[in-house]
């Protein structure tokens, strides 16, 4: 019976691997152009650090860009501005303002070439467990797009929440007032 599961457990182990390796293969910004018409409100891309961890959760698709992050982040804010059906809240750890030089070198410059990036944009800070869980419950019914990078410096990710980008806060507030 053990064998059965061994052998069971090796060729899952093949697929995955031949997923994975079907993943890098592919251009990680042709998936993106490819998944983001069919994203929309409350599904995440995600774009991670080396150390962020594969998900088990089948509607978490996990990419490994190769890239820096810095460029993944920069086309991926550009290709969600460009899209006309999704808007995008941007999401960073708190902990990347304290996290000190000695600890993780070349912070530093990444908050100031992240800053500079990001510009204007409206940016929420909030503890990483925060982020971590908003993200767990909207991809219990939402899919995820993790495009990961080979950036080894901690509370590096940045999760951008997509909502419609025809429709916002406040005509969503005036219809539910007028339902009343």
């Amino acid at each position: 019976m053990n064998i059965i599961y061994i052998m069971i457990a090796l060729m899952m182990g093949t697929i995955v691997s031949a997923q994975a390796q079907d993943n890098q293969s592919r251009n990680w910004q042709d998936i993106l152009e490819e998944s983001l018409p069919v994203l929309g409100h409350r599904n995440f891309i995600v774009i991670a650090d080396s150390a962020y961890p594969q998900q088990s959760n089948p509607g978490i698709k996990t990419v490994y860009t190769g890239a820096g992050q810095l460029e993944v982040v920069e086309k991926v804010i550009n290709a969600v501005e460009k899209a006309d059906h999704v808007s995008g809240t941007i999401y960073v750890d708190q902990e990347l303002n304290f996290v000190p030089e000695e600890n993780a070198p070349g912070i530093d410059k990444y908050r100031t070439d992240l800053n500079n990036i990001l510009g204007n944009k409206n940016v929420l800070r909030l503890p990483h467990i925060d982020i971590i869980n908003k993200l767990d419950q909207s991809s219990d019914l939402f899919n995820v797009l993790i495009l990961k990078t080979d950036l080894t410096i901690p509370y590096t990710s940045v999760f951008i929440e997509l909502g419609a980008g025809y429709w916002n806060d406040q005509a969503e507030a005036e219809l539910r007032e007028s339902m009343k």
